[in-house]
């Protein structure tokens, strides 16, 4: 397993982690229980930053830029909701 490999497997193991704490935040019955899963998911989205900004400055994680007719298309369908 190569560093880029190893890297790809953290990166899709926080976001899932990301996704379990934006649950645990919404689903929260306490404001205690919510400032926790809050805090966390904070936590984690920052590591997912880090491990994405890693992964592109070394060119293993290609963004590429959406055509501005797609983003026009998209902010029109919302704006008109």
């Amino acid at each position: 397993m190569d560093d880029k490999c190893i890297m790809e497997n953290l990166l899709l193991t926080t976001k899932g982690v990301c996704d379990l704490y934006l649950h645990g935040t919404i689903e929260s019955s306490t404001d205690n229980v919510h400032q926790t899963f809050d805090c966390a998911l904070n936590d984690s989205l920052s590591m997912q930053d880090d491990i994405y900004k890693k992964m592109s400055a070394k060119g293993w994680y290609q963004m590429e830029q959406a055509p501005q007719e797609k983003i026009a298309k998209v902010k029109n369908k919302f704006a008109g909701m």
